[in-house]
């Protein structure tokens, strides 16, 4: 059977997922009993939740007698890694763009990357059946991204056609009959090559990527390049580093629709899972002649981001989670670095683990997971990871693109001043103005809920690693100060009521708080120990007046990524299965003055 090995990739929610959802449909193997959910590759609860691909995901079909190996790629740039992982492992890109954005920032990355490697690029144009659409625009503008990235000649004659996902439709040109997604699979298998399958010599395998499973451990994922292996062969596993091991395949895998399907033999040019090697680990060559040349190592990109986990030691520890002490945490984290490969974490010291990530989505995922299984735990401000270059400090910068009506185009420029950003390009269109800025990966943190305000929810901001410059001086981002409890008990509405005059607030009436943690917002930007636990004093005689109407603003619902965007250096987040709490690190007004001071 020829073998043929695609990537999907696409900037976030340009419709990538949908459209495997599309493909999948047109499998001779697909069961109609069965039937597919929406976004079906997306199974994991969080993917579900925020709409958005977080972990690659492998899949087949069986067409015309044919099979074609699909992996989904993450569309969001903390998870870039991943997608740079997979790239190696097939032999043709699908690029997917949005038929009215056009390229974004992760288009522009994963393109990057793909070109490097050499594949041949084929370019998707979905979402045509949109009243802005404006598709050939597009095709030129993919093209002039192509010339920017150093495209070869032979990239940049790249074949492209239009497709509406979502209703399972292809079509070749605009004028065409819209009726299913074949057009699509005629186009793959005309223009993405059959897989090299060289059976006569001895079996090759790279893992690309990690899975874990209950009863058969680490499981690794990659491609076979070169021969064919059996169950209980022998192995030898060769690290990057030249190191060899012994060891024996348990069992093999590989994938029919959505599902690991267990066989006897793999073959070169299909992509497996391996079981049976417990130290297995992404780049490693697994082969069976111990004296054969090793693969080229994959790269993992270096983390960008470290937050650190302490061991939650608030008033409240332990009232909402099961899995409280260190010993805990540190199991659970070393597990994630059974999988997780874009993740680095340092235990060195006992109760504070530093956690290495790509960026906040990266890690807000490992701790949302966390807290869904029973954890808690507190975090710090999340700080950039800066690297020395020639004996200079350097600090990431970041392509951000942003979208917004023209009338708040002006105040999104004077933020992004303000936060060492420069301008490489602006255009104004059909009433919204585009803005290309480079900024330092500092001064987006906690920029998005800002952003979100400042454009009153109008607004699209995405942005994505660039280079490192030399370090920029300090940004100056909170403005406010914290509004902070000076007494443990329940929030009374009377309190609130008075304090709302402030700043935001953080909680509702009958919220149970404790001496130290912040409560809201204050506007002054000093911070300001308040007591929201004081009620109205009744008396006996009759008031002449009435009383008055307690009218509290809503709140501000304090979200995972709120708290991490929010939290300023002498600050916690303390983060529960059922709450996410702001505290200070020292939680005595008396403590905070001597700190101070030291």
């Amino acid at each position: 059977m020829e073998i043929r090995n695609i990537a999907i990739v696409a900037h976030v929610d340009h419709g990538k997922t949908t459209l495997v959802d599309a493909l999948l449909k047109a499998s001779t193997s697909f069961d109609l009993h069965k039937g597919l959910a929406e976004r079906a590759m997306d199974s994991n609860d969080q993917e579900k939740e925020r709409g958005i691909t977080i972990y690659a995901k492998n899949a087949s079909i069986i067409h015309n007698d044919a099979k074609l190996n699909i992996v989904d790629t993450p569309g969001h740039a903390d998870f870039g890694s991943e997608v740079e992982r997979v790239l190696k492992t097939v032999d043709a890109v699908i690029l997917v763009v949005d038929a009215f954005e056009g390229p974004m920032p992760q288009t522009k990355f994963v393109l990057r990357k793909s070109l490097e490697l050499g594949h041949k690029v084929l370019v998707v144009v979905n979402k045509i059946d949109k009243p802005m659409s404006r598709p050939d625009e597009v095709i030129d503008l993919t093209f002039d991204l192509f010339g920017s990235l150093g495209a070869s000649n032979e990239q940049l004659d790249f074949p492209y056609i239009y497709a509406i996902a979502r209703d399972g439709i292809a079509i070749k040109e605009l004028t065409d009959e819209k009726k299913d997604i074949e057009p699509l699979l005629d186009f793959i298998y005309e223009h993405v090559p059959i897989a090299k399958s060289n059976k006569d010599v001895p079996f090759r395998m790279q893992p690309s990527n990690l899975s874990y499973d209950n009863f058969l451990g680490r499981l690794g994922v990659g491609r076979v390049y070169e021969g064919t292996v059996k169950v209980n062969d022998a192995i030898t596993i060769i690290s990057a580093d030249g190191e060899k091991r012994k060891g024996k395949i348990s069992k093999l895998f590989n994938y029919i629709g959505m599902d690991r399907t267990e066989v006897k033999e793999a073959v070169a040019g299909d992509i497996v899972a391996i079981a049976g090697i417990d130290d297995i680990y992404v780049g490693e060559t697994i082969t069976t002649d111990d004296s054969c040349e090793p693969l080229p190592a994959i790269k993992v990109d270096e983390p960008a981001l470290a937050i650190e986990f302490i061991v939650n030691d608030s008033p409240f520890a332990g009232r909402e989670g099961t899995m409280v002490t260190g010993r805990h945490i540190r199991e659970r984290l070393e597990k994630e670095l059974e999988t997780n490969v874009g993740l680095k974490i340092d235990f060195e010291d006992g109760e504070h683990m530093k956690v290495y990530g790509r960026g906040e989505m990266h890690i807000a995922v490992l701790i949302e997971t966390m807290r869904r299984e029973g954890f808690e735990l507190q975090i710090t401000q999340p700080e950039v990871i800066m690297k020395e270059i020639n004996g200079e400090k350097h600090e990431p910068i970041e392509s951000a693109v942003i979208n917004v009506p023209d009338a708040m185009a002006g105040s999104v420029i004077e933020a992004m001043g303000k936060r060492k950003g420069v301008m490489t390009n602006m255009k104004s269109e059909n009433g919204n103005t585009l803005i290309e800025v480079d900024v330092p990966t500092r001064g987006l943190l906690g920029f998005r809920s800002e952003f979100i305000v400042m454009t009153k929810g109008e607004g699209s901001l995405y942005h994505s690693f660039n280079r490192f410059e030399p370090y920029m001086g300090t940004i100056e981002k909170r403005t406010v100060g914290s509004m902070i409890s000076g007494e443990t008990g329940s929030t009374m509405a009377y309190s609130l009521w008075k304090l709302q005059e402030r700043g935001p607030l953080f909680v509702k009436p009958a919220t149970e708080i404790y001496e130290g943690m912040v409560i809201g917002e204050a506007n002054h930007g000093q911070d300001l120990v308040v007591n929201a636990l004081k009620n109205k004093q009744l008396t006996n005689v009759r008031s002449s007046g009435n009383d008055e109407a307690l009218n509290l603003t809503p709140v501000v619902k304090m979200t995972l990524e709120k708290a991490i965007e929010y939290i300023g250096p002498d600050e916690y987040a303390e983060i529960t299965p059922k709450n996410v709490r702001l505290r200070k690190k020292h939680l005595s007004e008396l403590d905070r003055k001597r700190q101070r001071r030291a």
